[in-house]
């Protein structure tokens, strides 16, 4: 078997070796079906077994109360920055949007074409270097939610707290950072997330959303994008993304086997400690956001002079350091180190980051 690089690709993303195997096993004959979970019905008895299983590990993850429904979605979290005020949003009502990048700025674009959005706070003052403080946020009086992106996994900004405001349901984007340590779900009127990050492969969104909001969409809401619909046929309206869902499952699975997200958590710490102080310790390496706002999932970071960006970028391609190339809107270098990216990943990078220095700074 070929050596296997280590991945830091912000999405999509590294996936458990483990979980490759095993769907590698199973790709020609499911547990002796004689076929691919790719061409059974999701209709069968065989693929809603691994649906409801799937659903229960996540349930079982991350203590999701039984008041909430989990529903495996088609379109990404980008189609849920439309779908969200469709189901959520009132024709004369407001809803509230924090600004900390590029995808909250995409979802804030999106949902005014629905109705009227309060940008309630912003990090641009910032320069998206750091997250303004519940104080000085501008929230309405009456709004039907919040929106926030929990980590902007361009711009490397990360709330390390949870807003505060009263009976509003929260709604979060946790595309990035889902799974990544423990989160009280009860917080939340809902969680989404696309998969290609900590979840599996594309193609699939998930929304975990609290059931005294559904029913609220608007007339013109498409029946595809009704969240009571998706909650009353079982997320199978139409035929679901099954591979991707059948995947998910498998890496529900493997988390349960490594400890959960309590030990995600610790190992998570791990890698973006010994990221961090690499480059605070640096002379050529340097990370703009505030301590406090940096991601544990996406950590941004620049060469003291933009010459050496491509020969970082070959040297570590040379020593199966893949994807580490920043977002064209930010340049510099990111490497995504989520829950699949092993700490033995972060040690090679490191390793790499020091010799680099030696002979460039």
């Amino acid at each position: 078997m070929s050596k296997r690089a280590h991945n830091f690709c912000a999405g999509p993303a590294a996936l458990p070796e483990a979980v490759l195997l095993r769907a590698q096993a199973d790709l020609l004959d499911w547990q002796g079906k004689g076929l691919s979970v790719m061409e059974m019905s999701h209709r069968s008895d065989d693929y809603v077994a691994i649906a409801e299983k799937a659903e229960q590990d996540l349930r079982d993850l991350l203590a999701i109360p039984s008041n909430y429904k989990v529903l495996f979605l088609q379109g990404g979290a980008s189609q849920q920055f439309a779908e969200i005020p469709l189901n959520l949003l009132p024709e004369d009502g407001v809803a509230d949007y924090i600004d900390t990048g590029i995808w909250s700025q995409k979802s804030i674009e999106e949902a005014r074409r629905f109705g009227t959005i309060n940008v309630a706070a912003s990090a641009k003052p910032y320069d998206y270097f750091a997250i303004p403080g519940q104080n000085d946020w501008q929230l309405s009086k009456n709004a039907a939610y919040l929106h926030y992106a929990s980590n902007e996994t361009i711009g490397g900004l990360q709330f390390d707290w949870v807003p505060e405001v009263g009976d509003v349901p929260l709604v979060v984007d946790m595309s990035s950072d889902i799974l990544s340590r423990p989160i009280d779900v009860s917080q939340f009127g809902m969680i989404y997330a696309g998969a290609q990050k900590n979840i599996g492969p594309s193609g699939l969104v998930v929304v975990i959303v609290r059931e005294d909001l559904l029913g609220k969409a608007r007339s013109i809401c498409p029946t595809m994008l009704n969240y009571k619909i998706a909650a009353d046929n079982g997320s199978m309206y139409n035929t679901p993304a099954t591979f991707s869902w059948y995947l998910s499952g498998l890496v529900f699975e493997w988390l349960k086997e490594q400890g959960g997200v309590e030990a995600m958590e610790r190992l998570n710490r791990a890698k973006k400690d010994l990221l961090y102080k690499a480059i605070d310790s640096s002379a050529l390496y340097s990370n703009p956001i505030a301590v406090n706002a940096r991601s544990w999932m996406n950590v941004p970071f620049r060469l003291a002079d933009d010459r050496l960006d491509k020969p970082f970028l070959a040297g570590a391609d040379a020593r199966g350091l893949l994807n580490l190339k920043g977002h064209r809107s930010v340049g510099g270098m990111r490497a995504s180190i989520y829950n699949a990216v092993g700490l033995d990943a972060v040690e090679a990078l490191v390793a790499y980051m020091a010799e680099f220095e030696k002979e460039h700074g």
